[in-house]
């Protein structure tokens, strides 16, 4: 759809030559009955010209390019106006850019807010980080030290912040798969969860922003970013993303579980109860491992189903191993809630990189 957009918008703005054509008097011009003076045509030229830059600004994917889309069909409207008997079939193909234009316009606005939290974010000052040591893991199960060991965090700096991206598929309960990619930050000073996904359901644009910050938590999912599919800020939703923010950070931040808020409880050689407490939101978790020392599940009972606003048990188990930036963390997970029925695997979640202490 986006190769078939730019080739319309080329092709739309090519076709304007022909009133600068018809100005200038190069060629005949048959197609325009109505006489067109110089500075109009200089106009149609613009006109063009802007198409020719709104499609490259979309073919490179720039910020800019709805606004100037926008802006380019309503100059070229009102130069069809003019020879609205010899043009106006450039209607069609203005109405359908300026609607892409639109729903580009507002996918920009709606993750400008998810920008904006993580530069306001990025401005809470955080501690120097300084290198995790052995001494840091002395008050951890040893098969939670053992994982930090195998993950490579001792001798790297501390963790303040991670960036992690992922592309994967989700879906509802009763719906197909939809694709998706995601970004997200976490900060662990003053816990904050900042997750922006883009995706594709039944071919068209959906985004969603999970927001959990200064003990609030919200979810919204807008199709076209104009229309809200969930806008959610139920008191359920604050822990539920407090679970949600502690299965990142056992996964893909680990360093971080040297956390004081953070309670232990060995359960056996492979296995660990950890209760994290976020003022006074106290959730908690069952980590397993294998014997190499890997983390390869996290259980919780403390989730809310948001499509029922009922707890249910939920895990992520979790593989894959693979150097990411000199750390060994898990590149799969899956999302899955344990249902009285049975289980449902709702999200299948595929890394693209992870960095941490990220200043931008």
């Amino acid at each position: 759809m986006r190769i078939v957009l730019l080739l319309l918008i080329i092709l739309h703005g090519l076709i304007h030559l022909l009133g600068f054509a018809k100005a200038f008097q190069f060629g005949e011009m048959e197609q325009f009955t109505k006489e067109i003076s110089r500075p109009m045509g200089i106009l149609w030229f613009l006109a063009a010209l802007f198409f020719i830059v709104t499609a490259l600004g979309l073919l490179l994917r720039k910020d800019w390019w709805p606004l100037l889309g926008i802006v380019v069909v309503i100059l070229s409207q009102s130069l069809i106006f003019t020879t609205w008997a010899d043009a106006k079939y450039g209607t069609i193909a203005n109405a359908i850019i300026m609607v892409v234009a639109i729903v580009g316009m507002s996918n920009l606005i709606f993750e400008r807010g998810f920008k904006e939290d993580v530069a306001s974010a990025m401005n809470i000052k955080a501690p120097t980080p300084v290198l995790l040591t052995e001494e840091d893991l002395a008050p951890l199960p040893r098969c939670v030290q053992k994982y930090l060991v195998y993950v490579g965090a001792v001798g790297k700096p501390k963790i303040n912040n991670v960036k992690i991206v992922f592309k994967g598929e989700m879906r509802d309960k009763g719906k197909d798969w939809f694709k998706f990619t995601s970004e997200q930050y976490n900060f662990f000073v003053s816990p904050t969860r900042l997750f922006f996904m883009k995706a594709q359901v039944m071919g068209l644009p959906t985004y969603g922003y999970h927001k959990y910050i200064n003990e609030a938590a919200s979810m919204q999912i807008k199709l076209l970013s104009l229309f809200s599919v969930v806008d959610l800020a139920e008191p359920e939703l604050y822990p539920t993303e407090t679970v949600t923010f502690f299965n990142d950070l056992c996964l893909f931040a680990p360093a971080a579980l040297i956390d004081d808020r953070i309670s232990w409880e060995t359960l056996d050689n492979l296995s660990a109860k950890a209760t994290f407490n976020n003022n006074g939101t106290i959730i908690s978790a069952i980590l397993y491992f294998n014997e190499k020392g890997q983390l390869v599940n996290f259980v919780s009972n403390d989730r809310y189903s948001v499509s029922e606003m009922k707890a249910f048990p939920f895990s992520t188990p979790a593989g894959n191993y693979k150097n990411v930036n000199g750390y060994q963390l898990p590149t799969y997970g899956e999302a899955t809630w344990h249902y009285p029925d049975g289980e449902f695997v709702y999200g299948k979640f595929e890394v693209v990189d992870i960095a941490y202490n990220v200043i931008d």
